[in-house]
């Protein structure tokens, strides 16, 4: 019986193995593909590295403080790869519009942008928490 015991557990175990290197390896791939060069020559992260780059001038501490406020909800462990995602795409607003400084309604439509449509939910509740009035934005929404 214990011999029975020992190989349910050591098949158990190895599926369990199995699993947490799929599930890593899925992660690993998705961040290997943000690397891969594009047409140009650059890859997403490149770019969001060049948004942030030539746009760091811009920021105030008002907007800074306000969008580490609004990534609170996102767990400690992705926080800096969403604030970098987030900050990119604030950057790339901020140019196309030519702005001279960062403001609440860049830092808002950015973060709108560069979250997934499945957490809008948390985004909203966020925005509410800040005292920020999200109806404005709600086209950025809906794209």
């Amino acid at each position: 019986m214990p011999e029975n015991l020992m190989m349910y557990f050591i098949v158990f175990w190895g599926f369990v193995m199995i699993g947490l290197m799929t599930i890593g390896g899925y992660f690993m791939f998705r961040k290997f593909l943000k690397r891969m060069p594009k047409e140009d020559g650059r890859s997403l992260l490149d770019i969001e590295d060049d948004y942030i780059e030539r746009t760091r001038h811009l920021w105030t501490p008002e907007t800074r403080t306000l969008l580490d406020r609004l990534v609170t909800p996102v767990p400690e462990l992705f926080r800096d790869v969403a604030i970098r995602k987030i900050a990119g795409k604030i950057g790339q607003f901020a140019l196309e519009t030519r702005a001279k400084k960062m403001t609440t309604e860049l830092v808002v439509k950015g973060y709108i942008a560069a979250t997934p449509k499945r957490d809008h939910k948390f985004l909203k509740k966020a925005l509410a928490e800040e005292q920020i009035d999200w109806t404005p934005y709600e086209h950025y929404f809906q794209q």
